[in-house]
């Protein structure tokens, strides 16, 4: 009897814990006003990064436009269109994006050198949903992942450094037609990229900031259009990679 009661009180202590945890998130709002929140259903199998987008967990997942014109003019959907695909695992967020692009352009070899202005997929995160200037610190990330598969953001010494070690990203191009798929850790503000940096564990009812962009040059000096995934008011739509109160909100579910 007193085994039995010993397991019995260990078995609710978790119970309570699991059930606190969950609370702590779903009673959290979101910490920055902003109406574009997205529900983001776990997936029970972790999909494979390897750009075949055949996994379980794509197949009834929500898909979701990329066609907010952030830079440039308008455009056909020859040259651009593009969707996405969220899921997630206590190990972070899975993304799969499916571009089609009419020229592919790669034209800085140094990873590290105007990334911006070459095709890349960039990815806005905020680990907390805090919003706020992120431009040279880890309040938010804002990933720009190249053809070759570098991936590149700015650091806090206000220089551009990869993060390849972070992030894991597949892209597999058919015709004009590219499939993204990503794994994206989260980490706290915190971050140091000299350093060994935990993950944050994800949990049902948490609230991330996020956006999506797509940086398209055919053939000029500068790329020639920037689409991103949720509508930013103004004038300078550009503000991604220095304010993340412009990302939209991730809701975390079952």
């Amino acid at each position: 009897m007193t085994l039995f009661k010993s397991f019995f009180k260990y078995g609710l202590l978790l119970c309570l814990s699991g059930l606190i945890s969950e609370a702590y998130y779903a009673q959290s709002k979101p910490t920055k006003s902003n109406p574009h929140i997205t529900k983001v259903v776990r997936a029970s199998t972790a999909p494979v990064i390897d750009g075949e987008a055949n996994d379980a967990a794509w197949q009834n997942a929500t898909e979701y436009q990329l066609d907010q014109r952030w830079l440039g003019e308008p455009y056909t959907p020859q040259d651009f269109k593009g969707t996405f695909k969220l899921t997630w695992t206590s190990r972070g967020l899975y993304l799969l994006a499916t571009i089609t692009d009419d020229v592919l352009l790669d034209t800085h070899k140094d990873p590290l050198e105007l990334y911006w202005d070459d095709d890349c997929l960039e990815i806005f995160v905020d680990e907390d949903n805090s919003g706020g200037n992120h431009q040279y610190n880890h309040n938010a990330f804002a990933y720009h992942i190249a053809l070759d598969g570098n991936i590149a953001d700015m650091d806090t010494d206000q220089q551009a450094h990869l993060f390849n070690d972070d992030l894991k990203s597949v892209r597999i191009t058919t015709g004009n037609t590219s499939i993204w798929e990503v794994f994206i850790p989260l980490f706290k503000d915190d971050f140091d990229i000299t350093k060994e940096n935990k993950q944050t564990t994800l949990q049902k009812g948490q609230y991330i900031g996020f956006a999506l962009a797509y940086c398209d040059n055919d053939y000029s000096a500068e790329r020639e259009n920037f689409i991103g995934s949720v509508p930013v008011e103004g004038e300078d739509k550009n503000r991604g990679w220095i304010d993340a109160s412009i990302f939209g909100t991730l809701l975390l579910v079952e």
